[in-house]
């Protein structure tokens, strides 16, 4: 009786609706969103379908845990879009030939110190940016200070996040505290780039535990460009428990990135509550008298190094200083080529001649703004702005209107939906298309060529 009952039982389910896992998998991507699919449910098997549940294999018990605990719910949600009946999810964990072998061999040691070896790589610290040779101005002293704080009374403010564009000392202050820290700490340095790189590497070796240990027994820890954690989920998640695990046990926490926390989009309220709650210091723009005294030091540098003077008149100092109005790696950038340029010339440069060699670095620096390319291209067309923004789509107006467009996506720093809303709210998908037909037509149009050229240099004019 019972073997006829399985029989029956068996045809029920074989007479049952067979899922297409192929097309579940698409629509996991679809409804999670490719970075969580990417990194968590990608990897998941249909071992065993039944008419009212399923079997799901999962490589190991971590990947079990996470996606029961965050996503067990949804994931049930769409199967049963593609087999109502399906109201259960089992999983087993699977681990492939090669995971298996990792797994019960017997060489765990090697597989901690794979993780060790590969992890300090990245955790160098360069010993020549150090508190001594940082100098410091108005718009970096408070960073410095703070830095300096931090390494007299650890914890007192916990994390300390210092933030600023690139090339304004960030990680010069974070590698000084860390050469500062490291005799009586165990510290450790890493990018969040590279942090992510761990993590993504220490899930496909299963090696998980061992990245939580190796991270989490840091008395410092400093992560530089936290930014590009932006958009990214599943790093974002362990981040916040490394934090958290971190503060508990009161080790000092340095962030750096190019923006404050509110002002990181893309980021998980509660990691930006944690970011905001130690101290927060903005390093800015350095000033004219900081620029002098870095190529003052610059030139001291160059002294020590090539036993030569680079012969830089006084007024050419302080063109060079008037000349970069970013940041110091560009700063330095133009005190590098202003001294190459002397050198082949065989005599010391005047002014004039800096502003030949330097001619292009002047037009980079002009900020130019999206209202300023719509009203000289509108004007350049001899159409008024307002009908270039319209949503009007003839030629007349439409191939202004996508001129503008590419312009502000060549000349601007701007993203795409930035550059939409600019132009009357249109979606970021219709400038990538502007974009790209521009870039076709003016490779085989002659005129459209020399009319953009034209526009260019109307805007980069004074």
């Amino acid at each position: 009786m019972e073997k006829n009952n399985l029989k029956i039982n068996s045809q029920a389910i074989l007479e049952e609706k067979i899922l297409n896992w192929n097309s579940v998998q698409q629509s996991f991507e679809k409804s999670f969103g490719s970075e969580i699919y990417t990194s968590w449910l990608k990897n998941i098997n249909l071992l065993r379908e039944y008419n009212d549940h399923v079997i799901l294999g999962v490589k190991t018990r971590f990947f079990r845990d996470w996606i029961t605990s965050r996503y067990a719910d949804k994931i049930l949600s769409e199967l049963k879009k593609h087999k109502i009946s399906i109201n259960r999810l089992e999983f087993k964990i699977e681990p492939d030939e090669s995971d298996k072998k990792t797994v019960f061999s017997n060489t765990t040691d090697n597989r901690i110190t794979d993780i060790k070896d590969s992890t300090l790589n990245y955790n160098r610290l360069n010993p020549n940016l150090n508190f001594e040779n940082f100098i410091v101005g108005k718009s970096n002293n408070l960073g410095f200070l703070s830095a300096k704080k931090i390494c007299l009374e650890q914890s007192r403010y916990n994390p300390l996040f210092l933030y600023g564009g690139v090339g304004l000392g960030k990680t010069h202050l974070l590698n000084a505290i860390g050469l500062k820290l490291k005799e009586n700490n165990k510290v450790m340095f890493i990018s969040a780039e590279r942090f992510m790189y761990q993590f993504v590497k220490s899930i496909k070796k299963n090696e998980m535990v061992n990245f939580k240990d190796f991270f989490r027994k840091a008395n410092v820890f400093i992560i530089d460009d936290i930014q590009f954690i932006r958009g990214k989920e599943a790093l974002q998640e362990e981040f916040f428990h490394t934090f958290n695990s971190l503060f508990d046990q009161s080790s000092q926490i340095i962030i750096s990135s190019d923006r404050p926390p509110n002002k990181l989009d893309r980021v998980q309220e509660r990691i930006k509550s944690r970011l905001s709650g130690g101290l927060v210091v903005d390093i800015g723009i350095p000033d004219y008298e900081l620029k002098i005294k870095i190529l003052r030091k610059k030139i001291s540098d160059y002294q020590n190094s090539f036993k030569e003077n680079p012969e830089l008149q006084e007024e050419v100092i302080n063109y060079i200083a008037k000349s970069s109005n970013s940041n110091i790696r560009e700063l330095i950038g133009i005190f590098n080529r202003v001294v190459a340029f002397g050198k082949m010339s065989k005599k010391p440069l005047n002014v004039g001649e800096c502003k030949l060699i330097l001619k292009d670095i002047q037009n980079s620096n002009k900020v130019i703004s999206i209202d300023k390319i719509q009203t000289v291209t509108s004007n350049f067309y001899s159409i008024s702005l307002s009908e270039m923004l319209s949503p009007r789509r003839s030629r007349p107006l439409a191939r202004p209107r996508q001129i503008a467009m590419y312009l502000a996506k060549k000349l601007t720093s701007r993203s795409l939906p930035e550059i939409g809303r600019k132009f009357a709210n249109r979606d970021h998908t219709t400038v990538i298309h502007a974009v790209k037909t521009v870039d076709k037509i003016s490779q085989n149009n002659e005129e459209v060529r020399k009319n953009i050229e034209e526009i260019k240099s109307l805007i980069l004019s004074d």
